[in-house]
């Protein structure tokens, strides 16, 4: 388990500098000029003099690789640089940040297991009756209708006409997060419902459900004990990706409740060119899926004895 672990964390050392060399190129071979956009940024006037002198302090003079090695090592050590709009610290303004996504993510999370994983299990041990056909319905509906409209028609029905919740911010406590976690959690069980409705229906079918009820197991117990635990890998790779894009700040709901996290930070840096930010965000979701595929594929190392094996047999072999 060990050596499997140390193995996935060394494939994973040149994504991780492929994606921030391919970010830093991106936000730098751009035709503005960065500190030009700190001066519109900042609403003042500088000379030719001052903006020289500015870019010699940022070491914008240099060449690219040179600053990309740089930039890089600073990073290595905490260092992400000063926003162009704030003048503030990339990393302690991420920080500050931070707190209120993972918030919204666990909510979320925690939500649409609530609602995907009990509904998917009914849909298919009743396939084909009323009840499986009303909860596809409804998760076919959930499923299509975009993250935007959801949040503006929960606005509308539960804090303009009903005025139970506030509209955006979070100063109302714990009402605050019910709207984002509400919009958040109805896409993601839509969809996740159909595909854990999939994944029992076809553990259902397998031989050693038939040889289970051919021994009198009860149904009760099939399902619980048995067919959970063998679709568990299907719900784990869902919540992985669920979590992914959730730590990464959803971009649009964060800035349509006004939610001051991640995503909403993202969208205000890439609307006012703030480079050194968009730079960190791009290494935080980087950082965040690389490191919930290892966690992943570690779960899936204990909980599939297949894939166990199969890495055992891999390592006598040298491969």
């Amino acid at each position: 388990m060990r050596n499997y672990i140390l193995k996935r964390l060394l494939q994973l050392i040149p994504i991780l500098l492929g994606i921030t060399l391919l970010s830093f190129l991106l936000t730098n071979i751009g035709t503005a000029d960065a500190i030009d956009v700190m001066e519109s940024n900042t609403g003042g006037a500088m000379s030719e003099m001052e903006k020289e002198q500015i870019r010699v302090g940022l070491g914008l003079d240099r060449p690219l690789v040179e600053r990309y090695v740089l930039w890089l090592g600073k990073v290595l050590t905490g260092d992400m640089g000063t926003s162009f709009v704030s003048g503030q610290p990339v990393f302690s303004t991420f920080l500050s940040k931070l707190p209120a996504t993972i918030y919204l993510t666990l909510t979320s999370i925690l939500l649409t297991v609530l609602i995907s994983v009990p509904l998917g299990i009914v849909a298919a041990v009743e396939q084909d009756k009323f009840i499986d056909h009303l909860i596809r319905f409804f998760s076919f509906i959930g499923n299509s209708l975009p993250n935007f409209f959801v949040s503006l028609l929960l606005i509308y029905i539960f804090s303009l006409r009903l005025g139970l919740l506030p509209v955006m911010g979070d100063a109302g406590g714990w009402k605050s997060v019910v709207l984002p976690t509400l919009t958040l959690a109805l896409a993601m069980a839509s969809k996740y419902t159909r595909q854990v409705r999939a994944t029992v229906l076809e553990e259902l079918d397998k031989d050693y459900v038939l040889g289970a009820r051919a021994r009198g197991v009860g149904e009760k117990r099939i399902l619980y004990f048995s067919v959970l635990k063998s679709s568990m890998l299907t719900i784990v790779t869902l919540l992985a990706l669920s979590i992914g894009s959730l730590l990464g700040g959803t971009a649009i709901v964060e800035s349509i409740f006004m939610w001051d996290g991640v995503g909403k930070m993202a969208v205000d840096a890439i609307a006012m060119r703030d480079q050194p930010v968009i730079q960190a965000y791009v290494i935080w979701m980087a950082v965040i899926y690389v490191c919930v595929n290892l966690v992943t594929d570690i779960v899936y190392h204990r909980l599939d004895p297949r894939i166990r094996l199969g890495g055992e047999i891999a390592e006598r072999r040298g491969v």
